[in-house]
């Protein structure tokens, strides 16, 4: 039998932790005095609907919405930073989403299927090795773009607010008390991690899209923007799978890749960032705790 899931996850945001719960969402950000302000809400009615428990169909729809939460907590913890009091919410919020949506299929699913095509008339290959090319191109792009940004000393930052997100989920539910001290020892690794999520992805288009066959450049294009939702569906669902079974050798092997890759994507994070992590995790059960009573 599958055990529970456990439904705590968290994002790296500017300055701040973002934590979502079952019902709550809390954002924990450092203002410019260095104090630590809290932001929390109650979760939208998707994540009281029937379709969050539909297999496949639960991926898509969690991944919009957290999608969503995760451009909100930055547009958030931004705002904080500049002493700005505008929100992005409403139509200028899905437009921005809609542009990083449309520039990333660009560059990790149009852009390789380009190359894969260039490479099948150019280099005479046939259609198995063109794709094949070209998923080998799209892991490419995906691992060089996350160690590129790394570089950037703002991304950096951020990069170790993931890490303490990580650390402070993992003591929580290794049962231990969320003290600095405590969080700290925790693995900063965590088979849930969205950075999994893009890997599976990925390497499922290798997968899927060698199996399509020679294609007209116009139909790739197309085929691989109708096959992202598929992709997603699938990968959420094998991250789902490998993180309650984590226990087992078998799985702990596989996901290997995964955990390799968010070594790219967090860093170690301070004292003063684990505090973020903390009082974001513990500001969402709070408001959990009141919504139920």
């Amino acid at each position: 039998m599958e055990k529970q899931l456990p439904t705590y996850g968290g994002q790296a945001v500017i300055e701040g932790v973002m934590m979502r719960g079952s019902r709550a969402v809390a954002i924990a950000m450092r203002d410019p005095d260095q104090e630590i302000v809290i932001h929390t809400e109650e979760l939208g009615g998707i994540y009281k609907s029937r379709l969050i428990k539909i297999p496949f169909l639960r991926g898509l729809v969690g991944l919009w919405d957290a999608l969503v939460l995760g451009m909100r907590a930055l547009t958030i913890s931004a705002n904080l930073q500049t002493g700005e009091d505008e929100q992005l919410e409403g139509a200028a919020l899905y437009l921005t989403l809609g542009l990083s949506l449309a520039f990333s299929i660009g560059l990790f699913f149009l852009a390789p299927a380009a190359a894969g095509q260039l490479v099948e008339r150019y280099l005479y290959l046939n259609a198995w090795w063109g794709n094949l090319a070209e998923g080998f191109v799209r892991l490419f792009l995906l691992v060089g773009y996350i160690w590129v940004i790394g570089f950037l000393p703002d991304i950096q930052r951020v990069f170790s607010y993931h890490g303490a997100e990580h650390k402070t989920i993992n003591a929580f539910e290794a049962g231990v008390e969320l003290t600095p001290e405590n969080v700290a020892q925790q693995s900063i690794e965590h088979p849930r991690c969205g950075t999994a999520f893009l890997l599976t992805l990925v390497l499922l288009s290798i997968l899927i899209f060698s199996m399509l066959g020679p294609l007209p450049l116009h139909w790739r294009l197309i085929s691989r923007v109708a096959f992202i939702p598929v992709l997603a569906g699938v990968a959420y669902e094998i991250i789902r799978w490998t993180a309650c079974h984590f226990d087992s050798p078998i799985v702990r092997f596989l996901i290997k890749p995964n955990l390799a890759l968010q070594r790219l994507t967090t860093r170690e994070p301070s004292q003063e960032i684990i505090e973020v992590g903390i009082a974001a995790f513990q500001a969402m059960q709070q408001h959990e705790q009141k919504l139920i009573a």
